[in-house]
Formats: C-alpha cells, structure tokens, sequence
C-alpha cells in the first residue's frame, strides 16, 4: 500500500509523541503543520473516538468499519477505538479539537457538538426540519449532506458517511407535553447550541444548558424539570427512573460524523481513501438500521417501566412548528438560506 507523502524523522517522532499524550488524557495536540503518514510496507495504527459505550449502536457502526477497513486493506490499517470519550476525558468538545489536530485520527461526533466550531453545524437540527428519517436520509446524501462535508473539511474534517444519533425526544417529570401550553415555564436541559436556547424559549419554556453528565442528578434533585435526547440516550442513561413522561415529537434530527482527520486522510492513497471510504457508507447504514430497530423496541421498555409515552398527531406537532416559526428567519443569516434551502428541498 503507497502513501503519498513520506515523513522525516524529526515529524515522525513529533507525531509519535502528540499520539502518546493524546492516549494519557488528551492534552497534547500535534504540532503545527506536520502531516500523518507512514513508511512504504508499514501499517498504518490509527485512534477512534465515540462518544458512547460498547453497548451502543454508534461504537457497533464504528466496529463494523474498523473491521472492513482491515480486512480489506489485508490488515495495513487498523482502527482502536475509545468508548465513552476516553480520548478526552469524556469533553466532547475537546474531541473534536483532538481530531482536527491530528492527535486522534477518526471520530463519530454529533452535528450538535460539531455547532460549537461554527454556527452553521445547527442547520440540520432546526426544528422540524425533516418529517422522517428517510427525508433526513436523502438530505444527507444529497445537497445538503455535500454542503456539510464541505464545511467539516473547512474545518479539518473528512467526512467518510454520516450515521445517527436520531430523532430527539422530550421527557419531564411534570405532566404529559402535547402543546405548547405545557411547557411553560418548565426548565428543560438543552444541548450547548444557542439555536436550542431560542427555540425552548419560544415555546415558553426555561431553557438550561448543562454538561449531560450532570443531567441525571439535576433531574433527581428536580434543578430541572426535563431534558430532550434520542430514545437510545434515555434508555441507556436510566432517565426512566427520574422523569415519567415522555412525549415523541420528532422535533429535532441528530446525525453523526465519521469523519477522519483531513491531514491523515489526504496522505493516503486512492486505493485506501476508497476502501476507508465505502467501508464507512456501508457501517452507517448499518449503525442507522439497527438504531431505529432499537428506538421502536424501546418505546415498549419505557412503557413496561410505568413511563408514560405520548405520540403526538400531526395537529399537534403543527402547534409547536407554528410556535417557532420565526426561528427559521432569526438564523437565515446565522446559518445562510441556501444552507438551509439545500436541507428543505429533500421534503
């Protein structure tokens, strides 16, 4: 397997000690304007960060390309992937910085995270934006999901296929949520991204932004009243056991980033651009799969769990897309209208 570009001694050990540092807690970065690669006949070992555990349907999408990749390369490139954020003591944020300088080398982040590098990331979570995820799957492989891969390699990020964290869904410990009216004044937990505050605000709520590590004990102590995530992260985050509402409004769609370190990924040749590239198409559409199996499953755990889940109707969905309406004009500048008309036009 050829590599493009070869390295002198002094940019191997550089790397080599960035890539060090990074396993210890991630504090070192790579130094500036070095590039990743290997030597003719080497294997190339590259780091992998997901954000959730072992357990989840990111880390088996993750697994699934790391396994292709190697095989189809006749094990020259192996991927080790770190669960739970390890890579950066469990900063999200922080781990988008470690893969964009090159001390990890692959990551599978959320759009939301990706929204703190630049604002425009929030396009594809604006509220109700796709009707289903089939319309949310066509965006992605079509005008939209290009523009967004430009933008991630503006940012230092190859973008190999996109996965899914889901449609977001709220739960309270208050009462059922099925209009506007029910959110007043209830204090929700919401993402780091400015365009969720303005939205819960919107619709009457008190909007509150927390590290989600955070999230379990506030609820329990009631500091907060609900949070919003997809099924998968209240599941696996107990949430049942402190919030006994929940109410499926499909208000926003999560997506996830494979992306792979620019640097590292244009020093590769075509032959291995390509296989790293179609192995990860096809472990997304896996990830995909088996996360919406998982989300139909688990409406029926949280029932058995004495949760009380509502699906709204069309009627009422309409009440809350006519409530923040004018979210889509106060950020038109913010993200840009043909953003967000490339996006639109997969409905």
């Amino acid at each position: 397997m050829k590599v493009k570009k070869h390295w002198n001694a002094l940019a191997a050990f550089v790397l080599s000690a960035a890539l060090i540092a990074g396993c210890g807690g991630g504090k070192s970065e790579q130094a500036a304007g070095t590039e990743p690669s290997a030597a003719k006949g080497e294997k190339i070992k590259m780091k992998m960060s997901v954000t959730t555990s072992e357990t989840s349907t990111w880390y088996k999408g993750a697994q699934m390309w790391a396994d292709k990749v190697k095989e189809k390369t006749n094990g020259q490139v192996e991927i080790k992937i770190y669960a739970n954020e390890q890579l950066s003591n469990g900063n999200q944020p922080k781990g988008i910085e470690l893969l964009q300088n090159g001390s990890t080398d692959a990551s599978l982040h959320s759009t939301i995270i990706y929204s703190g590098l630049d604002e425009k990331f929030s396009v594809i979570s604006m509220p109700w934006l796709f009707t289903d995820e089939s319309v949310a799957d066509k965006a992605l492989a079509g005008a939209g999901g290009e523009k967004l891969s430009e933008l991630l390699r503006e940012k230092g990020v190859e973008p190999l296929a996109f996965g899914e964290n889901g449609f977001r869904q709220i739960t309270n410990s208050k009462r059922p949520i099925t209009s506007p009216a029910d959110m007043a004044g209830m204090k929700i937990r919401v993402p780091n991204m400015k365009m969720y505050i303005d939205l819960y605000k919107a619709l009457g709520a008190d909007p509150t932004s927390m590290s989600f590590s955070e999230v379990f004990t506030a609820l329990q102590q009631g500091t907060i009243d609900g949070q919003e995530n997809p099924l998968p992260v209240i599941m696996s985050s107990k949430l049942y056991e402190v919030q006994k509402y929940v109410s499926l409004w499909n208000y926003s769609y999560d997506p996830l980033v494979l992306g792979v370190n620019k640097k590292l990924f244009d020093s590769l040749d075509k032959e291995t651009q390509d296989i790293m590239r179609e192995a990860a198409v096809e472990a997304m559409e896996y990830q995909r799969k088996i996360n919406r199996e998982e989300n139909a499953q688990m409406v029926k755990e949280l029932e058995a769990k004495g949760v009380t889940v509502t699906t709204l109707t069309p009627e009422q969905v309409k009440a809350f897309q006519d409530k923040v309406a004018p979210i889509y004009d106060q950020y038109t500048d913010t993200i840009g209208k043909d953003l967000i008309d490339a996006f639109r036009g997969a409905n």
